[in-house]
């Protein structure tokens, strides 16, 4: 199981919870899992996330394997230039 802790923008439609407990081997699999469970995370996911593993941040490359005790972080994606 992979800990993940969502920015305060996802706590509520995610039940509430900051943090969450999901099984899946790499970032695409999490993702997937977490819009399933959470449904109003279908559109913050898609378009709003990078994924923070063990302090590395991903955009896009969500083919990343997860380790079992990573840490792992929702975080809004900031844009710039």
């Amino acid at each position: 199981m992979v800990e993940v802790t969502l920015w305060s923008g996802l706590v509520p439609l995610a039940d509430n919870q900051r943090k969450l407990e999901i099984e899946a081997g790499t970032i695409r699999e999490l993702l997937g899992k977490l819009q399933d469970r959470y449904p109003g995370l279908k559109e913050p996911i898609r378009s709003e996330v990078a994924v923070v593993v063990d302090g590395t941040v991903y955009r896009n490359d969500w083919s990343q394997e997860l380790a079992p005790d990573a840490d792992v972080f929702l975080m809004r994606r900031l844009t710039g230039g």
